[in-house]
């Protein structure tokens, strides 16, 4: 039988991602309704193909967040100028660097390797790079804030200096990095985190370099599960910060209320994204 529910949610997702694309130069002008600066800085990944996501994502995090100090999109690489123009036109706070002005020189040989042939080898390397002086975000490019972000600001504000991570819905994890008493811990989804003081990267950039085989698709996120819980980091409430496919069949995003901070669109669910105006 045919779904004609979930054909129709991934044709008008589409169809407003190609107009919300055609109008970037227009969209990127509109004033977004903030006068709120919030004491942190944020960081996101990405490439030109994700330009779209990129935008609304960040005018979502001003909206329903506020202004931060800095809002950075390092580039794989891919970004053309007038790319770059778009996103920086958004806010002032808003900057883009490329890749290789962003991560560190001395990171381990693993890390260089793994980032020539896999665009999450790419990411790892900016994870790893991140400054972190004082509330520092990360957040990819298919998430979306959403009205209930407000909640960042009482868990940024809180006193204790523990990371957060965004709980997965599955486990995907290179197991060749892991030990297996750590798989039954809480999968950490590496689209968004919080971090108050920079992670120890010492372990799983060990079993990175210790790898005899090439890296893979999940081994980033799986360097980062490994980070956050011997970092001692705390799952974010997934009711509020949302990783889920449930809906992936149905024409709504259940899951969109007043209540929920974020949602990561993660590919099977992405064009859902654009059902909610940025």
């Amino acid at each position: 039988m045919v779904n004609f529910g979930y054909r129709a949610a991934r044709i008008q997702g589409n169809l407003i991602r190609a107009v919300y694309h055609a109008a970037l130069p227009w969209i990127v002008k509109r004033p977004i309704l903030q006068p709120e600066k919030v004491g942190m800085r944020v960081y996101s990944f990405s490439c030109d193909r994700d330009l779209p996501e990129q935008v609304a994502s960040i005018r979502s995090f001003i909206r329903y967040v506020g202004i931060p100090q800095q809002f950075t999109v390092v580039s794989d690489g891919s970004y053309s100028p007038t790319s770059c123009q778009l996103l920086e036109e958004i806010n002032p706070c808003v900057k883009v660097l490329e890749l290789n002005q962003f991560i560190k020189k001395d990171l381990p040989e693993s890390v260089y390797k793994y980032a020539d042939i896999h665009p999450l080898g790419k990411k790892l390397a900016v994870l790893i790079s991140l400054p972190v002086e004082k509330v520092t975000l990360y957040a990819d490019s298919d998430i979306l804030f959403l009205p209930g972000a407000k909640e960042l600001l009482k868990i940024t504000k809180s006193p204790d200096l523990q990371p957060r991570y965004l709980v997965d819905c599955a486990t995907a994890l290179d197991e060749r990095l892991i030990e297996k008493s750590l798989l039954n811990l809480t999968s950490v989804n590496s689209g968004f985190m919080i971090l108050k003081k920079p992670l120890h990267w010492e372990i799983p950039l060990q079993r990175l370099t210790n790898l005899t085989e090439k890296p893979n698709y999940f081994s980033e996120q799986t360097s980062l599960h490994l980070a956050m819980h011997y970092n001692q980091g705390l799952p974010l409430p997934p009711e509020q910060f949302v990783v889920s496919r449930d809906d992936e069949f149905a024409y709504q995003d259940k899951h969109y209320n007043s209540n929920i901070a974020l949602r990561h669109y993660v590919n099977p669910i992405r064009h859902k994204f654009w059902f909610h105006g940025n």
